[in-house]
């Protein structure tokens, strides 16, 4: 076999085309460093897979080698040839006689990183070259879908061609999958069996979700004044500020704990935003931060929170009416600069179908948006909080508390959610029902509203992967700060 990375050849209308980039004796020169030293393979990263090797042999026997290796088991000539022994392709190539030619003609096994990094890149140049006709063939020939869709369509496979190495993951082998899941619980045992997914920094809820998982759509709820943007704010605060990462092989970075946040302010502007994060940190109210009433150790206190918390990953955009594909490309393009571990958006409402889907209803708009934002979130690998409003009805019941059927449009969030939790706060409620001072009732209810005053309740109405309930929160709403409840070493403003 030879080499074939020619560029530049004449097809009989005399045009310039190019041939399929691709390097085989690069490939036999990696497969024959396994072969002699199966130790060769730890040098090589997550990223080259079979399927990124040109020769359809070389892609079955760079697998069979690596499902060997992984189990601990040798994979040399002989053992090969017997689970090949019936595959057409390794009889004519010629048998054990070719991997014996591979191992012959085998290099160092310190220069296997290099060749695997050779065959890594002509197979993405050669999903290049597909997409870049994919992509000319929709714009010329396709005149019903829209050009805003064909760019969508367009980033979405470069994205995924750039994160993973493919343009489409197309079908996973269950061994593939299983291997993931078994990671998935390495990491939680390793964590002393606490979490499998990101902490939200409030331990009731964490024991509850199990933390913040991957790809998982979560609906925050609630009526106005519940505080659902503040808890929102918590948890994405609370993930940016316990950031950390380690340097990985190929030079990219591995969130250990927290995480870069992306929070998609669709109502409040940045600086609203931020000033309710200072609050929380600094322990001065947000009410006194907006009047300016604050003395010189109050200042002091915000200035060295502001000092501690400005290197925190969290990153605000406050677009008004933000279409779910500018909030998607936004999305993908903070994870290729950055990084990306949560989502947060505030709230689902505000942000608008695309053009094609507008004026066909809200319950259509919100369906496409909210499967928009589940493909995002399984695209990205990151959870994402998506914020939405209750219907009035909530109002008209005796007992308050949300319920799934309260959702506005509830069909389709219910649906495409992961996880469906609803904020509610009975002070707020009560402390609308005030008697008049000075009588029995009054008493009465002023000890009701001193024992719920700083108690929130964060309703699991649908969990995909857990059990539904209610968690208690503490809440301080001088700072619109949620904690942990009777725990909390910082549920009162710091000193």
């Amino acid at each position: 076999m030879t080499a074939a990375f020619d560029f530049s050849a004449a097809d009989p209308t005399g045009l310039s085309i190019p041939h399929t980039p691709c390097n085989l004796e690069a490939e036999q020169a990696l497969l024959g460093a396994i072969l002699y030293d199966n130790a060769a393979y730890e040098r090589l990263t997550d990223r080259l897979q079979s399927r990124h090797f040109y020769e359809p042999f070389h892609q079955r026997l760079f697998a069979a080698m690596e499902e060997y290796i992984r189990k601990g088991q040798l994979a040399e000539p002989i053992v090969l040839q017997e689970r090949f022994r019936r595959d057409p392709a390794f009889e004519e190539l010629g048998g054990l006689r070719y991997l014996a030619d591979l191992v012959g003609r085998a290099p160092p096994a310190a220069n296997a990183g290099d060749y695997a990094r050779v065959i890594y890149d002509l197979a993405l140049r050669r999903d290049l070259i597909r997409i870049g006709g994919d992509i000319a063939a929709a714009a010329s020939g396709d005149p019903e879908k829209e050009a805003r869709d064909q760019i969508e369509s367009a980033e979405q496979q470069l994205y995924s061609l750039a994160e993973s190495g493919a343009a489409s993951s197309g079908f996973q082998t269950f061994a593939d999958a299983l291997h993931g899941a078994v990671e998935m619980a390495a990491e939680a045992f390793n964590r002393d069996g606490q979490l499998a997914g990101m902490s939200t920094g409030l331990i009731d809820l964490d024991q509850k979700l199990g933390g913040l998982h991957p790809s998982d759509l979560l609906i925050l709820a609630g009526r106005p004044s519940m505080g659902k943007t503040a808890l929102a704010t918590n948890i994405a605060f609370n993930v940016a500020r316990n950031y950390a990462w380690e340097p990985q092989p190929d030079g990219t970075r591995k969130t250990v704990s927290g995480g870069v946040v992306a929070f998609y302010s669709l109502e409040m502007s940045a600086e609203q935003l931020a000033m309710r994060m200072l609050a929380d940190a600094s322990g001065v109210p947000s009410d006194k931060l907006r009047k300016g009433e604050i003395d010189a150790s109050e200042f002091g206190r915000l200035r060295d929170a502001a000092l501690e918390i400005q290197e925190s990953p969290l990153y605000i955009d406050a677009t008004g009416g933000l279409s779910i594909s500018k909030l998607t490309a936004r999305a993908r393009r903070l994870k290729r600069q950055v990084g990306l571990d949560l989502i947060v958006v505030d709230y689902l409402q505000l942000v608008t179908a695309s053009e094609n889907k507008q004026g066909q209803g809200r319950v259509q708009e919100v369906s496409e948006i909210t499967m928009g934002l589940k493909a995002l979130a399984k695209e990205l690998s990151v959870p994402i909080i998506a914020l939405s409003q209750l219907s009035r009805q909530v109002e008209n019941r005796e007992d308050k508390r949300p319920q799934l059927s309260d959702l506005r449009e509830s069909g389709s969030i219910e649906q495409d959610a992961d996880a469906v939790m609803f904020v509610y706060r009975e002070a707020y409620y009560k402390g609308r029902a005030e008697p008049r001072e000075g009588t029995p009732e009054h008493l009465t209810w002023q000890d009701e509203m001193d024992q719920i005053r700083h108690v929130a309740e964060v309703i699991i109405g649908k969990q995909r992967h857990g059990p539904i309930g209610t968690v208690k929160l503490h809440f301080n709403d001088d700072l619109t700060r949620f904690g942990n409840l009777a725990r909390d070493a910082w549920s009162e403003p710091r000193e």
